[in-house]
């Protein structure tokens, strides 16, 4: 493997970054370099007073101060241009990458995290990596550059005192390095309980409502603050391990200097040393080893960042859903040939599932909760994968076909809608991004959106907050609706649609839908037995398996456990307070 693909794997960047950061390398290496040029030039002044002065070169060493400065501002300038401006490029381009990258991630990967984990990955990951690819890992990589360039030249002067002052470098990064099983162990406890922490401070905003009105908040505050103190005493902890192994490395460098003067002091009172190889090494080690302090430092932050980089290279390396963008299907007809299904290795939540949702027909699907009706309508729209089986679509078997590709067939009426905080006309338009606003307006009327949207301050122009907060449950779900009559695609899939409507909105929006849905493929998820009363064929469900099939006629003159739910359903409806 190329180190620039290293590079990649090991920090998150993209192929440009890991050029960037070789040049960061070679610019960070040719500035620490240019800083050893004065002392290269203090040396030759001294040799030239000590063999008889400087007459008639003051011209010379004036030229070389000049030249000295020229070099070191033309190596720092390109040390910050090759550090600092191409971090924050690159980070701009991490970020986005990351988000490219859960966009085309199938739904698995975030039913096991949180937001509050995504949402630390793309932020405060990408943050820290910033800063390690700015200042710790080109300074790092630099100083063990520019060290072992500078160790070369000082072993062609005198190996004796060489050895004297470099044997405290390898020894002091040793023990750094060896502490980085430590130093993980404690960065990815320490990021434990941050995710902790931000789950608990997500939740207690999201469920802030409840808490009060079940007078639990000081209750919950308790739990929280106990997380909160757990993220302080884990960074109190992490941080103290770090400095004992980074302020024992810096320690052992102290060394360097007593061994480089006491064995500069035995060999000129020998007579095997020049007293200006003897100043000259004085001079290396007293600028050597202060910029090596900041690099154990370095070492030890860069250790820690591999935390943050394990996971967003979890993101950036997961398995995409991919498949050919070709459509060549025939007819809509959705076909569950013996599917299987399972979120976790063990846990078979769809077990030889097999029925047909023709083309101009409705199919329903009920059944008691924990059943699988919604994990169906998922797959059915490959947000997951199959375990086994295979479902198609007018022949075409779904899971070669590119996802995003396959939902332009599609149109998908959630029972949890997501909204956005954008107006009423642009959360409709996310269902066809090119619809004109007639369109918009129209499709609205059909869902019954405008009995609404006309009262609001703005009307179709009003913002109605993150997650339409400013509107009720129903008028969530009508817009949700009417993004479905605008995309108008061949196969509808609706979980729920009505649940939040009252009675007579709910039979409206039925009316609509029957002219949606006509000459297409629909399946549809419902408990209410009114809802789905009128359907072509009904597929019940229990535990995972088709309990019973066929049309609700059929079924109920059956006296199985579809007759059963309506039964049930109609003893509830009796019930009075």
């Amino acid at each position: 493997m190329r180190i620039t693909e290293k590079l990649q794997h090991k920090y998150a960047l993209s192929h440009k970054g890991a050029d960037d950061m070789m040049k960061a390398f070679a610019a960070c290496t040719a500035a620490n370099l240019s800083l050893m040029l004065p002392v290269t030039l203090l040396y030759r002044l001294v040799t030239d007073l000590m063999e008889g002065g400087v007459q008639g070169r003051a011209g010379l060493y004036a030229a070389g101060i000049l030249l000295c400065l020229a070099l070191i501002f033309l190596a720092e300038y390109w040390q910050y241009n090759a550090t600092f401006l191409a971090t924050y490029v690159e980070s701009g381009v991490r970020r986005i990458a990351l988000a490219e990258k859960l966009r085309r991630l199938p739904l698995s990967f975030f039913s096991k995290k949180d937001l509050a984990d995504l949402t630390s990955r793309i932020m405060a990951d990408c943050a820290t990596l910033e800063t390690a690819s700015s200042h710790w890992i080109p300074e790092l990589i630099a100083s063990l550059l520019s060290t072992t360039l500078v160790a070369c030249g000082l072993f062609l002067f005198d190996w004796r005192m060489a050895a004297a002052a470099l044997w405290v470098l390898p020894v002091a990064f040793l023990i750094v390095l060896f502490s980085a099983r430590v130093q993980r162990a404690l960065g990815r406890r320490q990021m434990e309980v941050k995710m902790a922490c931000a789950d608990g401070i997500q939740e207690c905003l999201e469920s802030v409502r409840d808490l009060q009105a079940n007078n639990a908040q000081e209750n919950y505050m308790v739990g929280l603050d106990r997380k909160i103190r757990a993220v302080e005493k884990r960074a109190v902890i992490t941080e103290l391990m770090t400095a004992v192994f980074v302020a024992s490395a810096q320690m052992i460098l102290k060394f360097g200097i007593a061994t480089t003067a006491l064995a500069g002091g035995v060999l000129l009172a020998a007579g095997q040393l020049d007293v200006a190889v003897f100043f000259l090494f004085l001079l290396v080690v007293s600028r050597l080893y202060d910029p090596l302090q900041m690099s154990l430092q370095n070492l030890a932050a860069v250790i820690a960042a591999g935390v943050q980089c394990e996971r967003m290279d979890e993101i950036l390396t997961y398995p995409e859903q991919t498949g050919t963008q070709r459509l060549n299907n025939q007819g809509t007809d959705l076909v569950f040939d013996h599917v299987r299904f399972s979120y976790e290795r063990g846990e078979r939540v769809l077990e030889d599932v097999s029925f047909t949702a023709r083309q101009g027909e409705v199919t329903a699907l009920v059944g008691p909760s924990g059943g699988g009706k919604t994990t169906i309508s998922r797959l059915a729209a490959r947000f997951w994968d199959v375990t086994g089986g295979r479902i198609t679509l007018g022949g075409m078997d779904i899971s070669q076909i590119d996802p995003e590709t396959l939902l332009s067939l599609y149109s998908i009426v959630f029972q949890d809608v997501t909204l956005f905080n954008n107006t009423v006309m642009e959360n409709i338009r996310i269902g066809r991004k090119d619809a004109t606003d007639e369109e918009v307006l129209e499709a609205a009327r059909l869902a019954h959106v405008d009995e609404f949207a006309e009262r609001l301050p703005e009307g179709y122009r009003t913002m109605i907050g993150e997650n339409g907060s400013e509107l009720s449950g129903g008028e969530r779900q009508r817009i949700s609706i009417a993004r479905a009559f605008l995309k108008d695609a061949p196969v509808i899939l609706l979980d729920e649609a009505t649940a939040s409507l009252d009675v007579d909105n709910e039979t409206l929006i039925q009316e609509a839908l029957s002219r949606l849905i006509r000459r297409k493929t629909v399946l549809i998820i419902a408990h209410r037995m009114r809802t789905v009363a009128e359907a072509d064929h009904i597929v019940v469900l229990q535990d995972g398996r088709i309990a019973e099939q066929g049309t609700p006629r059929e079924l109920e003159g059956s006296g199985g456990f579809y007759a059963k739910m309506i039964q049930t359903q109609q003893e509830a409806g009796s019930w009075r307070m």
